[in-house]
């Protein structure tokens, strides 16, 4: 990997240190685990040709999300996560050593009132992202944040240059390693968790000069990360949620002493978050049955049984703002965020135990529009579901499916 970084500027505020370099770093050449080398020419295509990406102990398939066909089958060791990488054409595959960007081959251009599409051959796009312990990918207002565990650096980038292979990267250093996350404003600001190695307490806010302008340590184990309408960032507490809405930084506290809403969903055409809810602090494996529906309008938390448990890979929000949990009873049960009804349960898989190990497969979703796509591990299928009619296409798969994203 070639890395090339110019001299910036350093920025110290209420003891949060936080450099800014800019710069790139990518690879170009062929490699074991896929070609990195320019694929033939995409063709134009009537339509867009929408594309997820799914792991498998061994590597990465790529699925058309239309007809549920396998395009391509890039093999890669190691256990990998998915995430989008905010352009609607590459996928973030966090693997051992770093970030490495797959180009799904499948992307649209805008062009006055309408679109051009394209589809191609998947690839490794060559570009790849050191990191000595990957974390969280953070696609949002333009930017993408990538954040490394083990050394706190955040590297953040327009998306569109991925393309190109060369994103001109902007790097911003805290003063202290943890498993956080990082989510890029639309002021050019940046908001980060706060903690070490030993704790995690909150969240600061950093305008486009890198300057502290507000932060909140009211939030234990701060995890995760979710944006709801009017550019409302929601991060999960052990005991609640903070919300940052307006340049505010607002607690949410459950009603629960222990109250771990550790994973979320958002929508930005609604003012509701959805979180998960486990409140035993001593468990290994907590199977929570209620979730949460924050309203980050009105710092509102409500709390909904379900009936069944389900996983941190269940959660998801529909086109009209619907929230999606994916249940061990098999059903994925549709819940309107602002009451907390149960709107319909839809039977897509048969009932499943959440595994020991949180690294191995169990049935996950992924939202495209109207379409929620429920990977099957126990019969190696993948099924779309219609959200609004409740019909369900599935697809068969080579290999054991386990993480899921898309473009």
């Amino acid at each position: 990997m070639k890395t090339l970084l110019r001299p910036g500027v350093a920025a110290l505020s209420a003891g949060l240190a936080v450099t800014l370099l800019a710069g790139c770093s990518s690879t170009d050449t062929d490699t074991d685990t896929g070609s990195t080398a320019p694929a033939g020419t995409p063709a134009e295509t009537a339509s867009a040709q929408p594309r997820l990406a799914l792991t498998y102990d061994g590597g990465v398939l790529v699925v058309d999300a239309t007809s549920l066909d396998v395009v391509a089958d890039l093999p890669l060791d190691g256990f990998n996560r998915l995430s989008p990488a905010g352009d609607g054409r590459h996928v973030f595959v966090t693997t051992a050593g770093g970030f490495r960007a797959l180009d799904t081959g499948s992307w649209s251009e805008p062009h006055g009132d309408h679109a051009h599409h394209y589809a191609g051959d998947p690839r490794w796009s060559g570009t790849d992202f050191e990191a000595t312990k990957p974390g969280h990918v953070v696609a949002h207002a333009g930017r993408t944040a990538l954040f490394d565990d083990g050394t706190g650096r955040i590297e953040l980038f327009d998306p569109a240059g991925l393309a190109d292979g060369a994103p001109e990267v902007e790097t911003v250093t805290l003063p202290d390693a943890h498993h956080g996350v990082a989510v890029p404003l639309s002021n050019g600001g940046l908001l980060i968790t706060l903690g070490n190695s030993d704790s995690r307490n909150g969240i600061a806010v950093l305008d486009a000069a890198g300057t502290e302008t507000v932060r909140n340590e009211q939030c234990p184990g701060v995890h995760g990360e979710a944006t709801a309408r009017d550019e409302t960032i929601v991060v999960g507490c052990e005991d609640g949620m903070l919300v940052y809405r307006g340049g505010t930084i607002t607690k949410v506290t459950a009603p629960d002493p222990y109250a771990r809403l550790g994973n979320q969903a958002g929508s930005e055409d609604s003012e509701v978050v959805l979180g998960d809810y486990k409140t035993d602090p001593d468990a290994e494996l907590e199977r929570p049955e209620r979730i949460a529906l924050v309203n980050t309008a009105t710092s509102g938390l409500r709390l909904v049984d379900l009936g069944t448990s389900y996983t941190f890979r269940s959660l998801g929000r529909g086109p009209d703002g619907e929230a999606l949990v994916l249940g061990t009873d098999g059903n994925l049960h549709v819940v309107d965020e602002h009451t907390g009804e149960v709107i319909r349960k839809i039977a897509v898989v048969d009932p499943w135990t959440e595994p020991d190990e949180w690294q191995q497969p169990r049935p996950a979703l992924k939202v495209l529009g109207g379409t929620v796509f429920v990977t099957d591990p126990a019969d190696d299928e993948l099924h779309a579901v219609d959200l609004a009619t409740g019909a369900i296409t599935t697809g068969a798969l080579p290999q054991t499916p386990n993480e899921i994203s898309g473009t």
